[in-house]
C-alpha cells in the first residue's frame, strides 16, 4: 500500500487546489512515507481525510470535524474487529465471519465508503484510492471476504450517526445582556457557531452533561482577577509582557487542534510499530474520545455563556470589579476570537483529551516534533504528550483567546471524558 504522495496528487488534481498539510515527524524520523513502503491503512485513511479537511470548502461548515473523524475509526475499527475479534465491537457484531478474510482489505473499503458518504464530491479520487490499494492484495475468497466486511459495516455506522442531531439547522443565538454574558465579539463580529452541538448525541458519553464543569468564576472574585489580568497583559495583540516564546506560541497551535492530535498518534502509531488491529482501535479511542470532549465542551460553553476576553476587557467598566481596569481597543493576538462562549477551552478539552488516550497505549513519556500549518517550517518539540498539551492549551492564552479558569476547565474535561472512553468501550475480550 503506497498511498501517502498518490493521496496528495490525486486530491490536488481532482480539485485544482493547493492543499498544506501538518506533518509530525518523531525527532529526526520524517513523517513521509516512501510511497514504495508498505504503510498501515489506519494511518493512511486518517492522512486521506486530513488532506479532505485541509482542503478549502470541503467540511460542511456547521458539521465539526471531530464527528466525520469518529466515524469514519469506528467503522475500520468495527471492519477489522469483526475479522480479527480481539476487542469489544463498537457498534457492528457480524456473525460467521472468516478469520481468514482480509483485514486490510475491509479496513480500505470501510474507510472508503464511509469517506464518500460523508464527501460525496470526492467519490473520483477515493474510488481511484481504494483501487489502487486493492489492487496491492491478492485475489481470492479473503480478499472477497473483507471487501463485504468493510462494505456492512461502512453502511451501519454512518447510518446510525445520520439522526444523531448534527445536521440539523443550527439553531440562532441571542446573546445576553448582562456582565459576563457571552457577546459576538469585535473586530468582525460573527455570529455563534455550533450552538446545535450541545444536542448531538454521544458516540459513547451516556450524556453530553455528564463530565460538565463547574461554572465559571463570579466577576467579583480574586481568581476572576488574576486571570482578567493575565489575558489582558499577555494576550494583547501589541503586548509588551508576553515572551518572544509565548508569541510563538500562540500564533503555533492556532488551527483545528483535532488534526494536530491525529498526526501525533500518526507519529506514535508509527514508532510503536502498532499492527493494524491496534491501530484501528488507538484511532477509533481517539477520535471517539475527541468528539465526545467535542460535544461536552460545546454543551457546557452553551449552558454557562461565558464571554469573552476582549468582550470582558472592553467592558470591565460594567463588571463590578473595581480591580479589572477596561481597554476599549483591546484585541487579541490574531486580531479575531473564535465565535463561541468562552469557557470552557477547546484546544485544552481536545488536548487532554487526546493525550490521555496517548498515554493510555505508550504512557506519558514519548520524544516528538510538532510542525505548524499556521507557522511554515516552524517545528516544536516535546518529550511527552501532557507537555503538548499543557502547551496547546495554554497557547490560547498566549492568543489573547480564553481565560486560565478555560484551560483549566478545559483540561480537567478533556481527562476525564478520555478516561471513561478508555475504560468502559473498545475492551479486550
Amino acid at each position: 500500500m503506497f498511498k501517502t504522495a498518490v493521496t496528495l496528487a490525486l486530491m490536488c488534481a481532482s480539485l485544482q487546489a493547493q492543499v498544506t498539510r501538518t506533518s509530525i515527524a518523531a525527532n529526526t524520523e520524517s513523517s513521509e512515507i516512501s510511497p514504495t513502503v508498505s504503510v498501515n491503512p489506519v494511518i493512511e485513511w486518517n492522512r486521506t481525510l486530513l488532506v479532505i479537511l485541509r482542503t478549502a470548502g470541503a467540511q460542511p461548515p456547521t458539521i465539526h470535524s471531530t464527528r466525520n473523524f469518529a466515524i469514519l475509526h469506528a467503522s475500520i475499527f468495527d471492519a477489522v474487529n469483526n475479522i480479527e475479534g480481539t476487542f469489544s465491537p463498537y457498534l457492528v457484531r457480524l456473525s460467521d465471519v472468516s478469520r481468514r478474510a482480509s483485514q486490510p482489505a475491509a479496513a480500505d473499503q470501510a474507510a472508503h465508503d464511509v469517506l464518500v458518504a460523508l464527501y460525496p464530491s470526492f467519490q473520483t479520487t477515493l474510488d481511484a484510492e481504494l483501487q489502487q490499494d486493492l489492487a496491492q492484495i491478492p485475489e481470492g475468497q479473503d480478499k472477497t471476504d473483507g471487501i463485504t466486511v468493510g462494505q456492512t459495516v461502512a453502511a451501519q455506522i454512518p447510518a446510525l450517526r445520520s439522526t444523531d442531531g448534527a445536521n440539523v439547522t443550527p439553531p440562532a443565538f441571542t446573546p445576553g445582556n448582562q456582565p459576563g454574558d457571552y457577546q459576538f465579539t469585535p473586530p468582525n463580529f460573527p455570529p455563534a457557531d455550533f450552538t446545535q452541538w450541545p444536542q448531538v448525541t454521544p458516540f459513547a458519553l451516556a450524556r453530553a452533561d455528564e463530565f460538565r464543569p463547574p461554572p465559571p468564576p463570579q466577576l467579583t472574585s480574586d481568581e476572576y482577577t488574576r486571570v482578567f489580568n493575565e489575558v489582558k497583559s499577555l494576550g494583547f495583540i501589541t503586548s509588551t509582557t508576553r515572551t518572544q516564546e509565548q508569541t510563538l506560541i500562540g500564533n503555533f497551535w492556532n488551527g483545528n487542534i483535532q488534526d494536530f492530535w491525529n498526526e501525533i498518534a500518526q507519529t506514535a502509531a508509527l514508532r510503536h510499530h502498532l499492527g493494524l488491529a491496534r491501530s484501528a482501535r488507538l484511532f477509533a479511542l481517539l477520535n471517539i474520545s475527541l468528539a465526545d470532549s467535542t460535544i461536552a465542551f460545546f454543551e457546557a460553553k452553551y449552558t454557562y455563556q461565558f464571554w469573552r476576553p476582549v468582550t470582558a476587557i472592553e467592558l470591565a467598566r460594567d463588571d463590578g470589579n473595581p480591580n479589572t481596569e477596561p481597554n476599549p481597543t483591546w484585541l487579541p493576538l490574531p486580531t479575531k476570537t473564535a465565535p463561541d462562549p468562552s469557557y470552557p477551552g477547546a484546544h485544552s478539552t481536545i488536548s487532554f483529551a487526546g493525550a490521555e488516550v496517548l498515554k493510555s497505549f505508550f504512557g506519558d513519556r514519548f520524544a516528538f516534533d510538532v510542525t505548524s500549518e499556521s507557522l511554515q517550517g516552524v517545528k516544536r518539540h516535546f518529550t511527552s504528550f501532557s507537555a503538548a498539551a499543557q502547551e496547546a492549551g495554554l497557547s490560547r492564552i498566549y492568543a489573547g483567546q480564553h481565560f486560565r479558569t478555560d484551560h483549566v476547565a478545559g483540561k480537567r474535561l478533556g481527562e476525564k471524558v478520555a478516561e471513561s472512553i478508555v475504560d468502559t468501550i473498545l475492551l479486550p475480550r
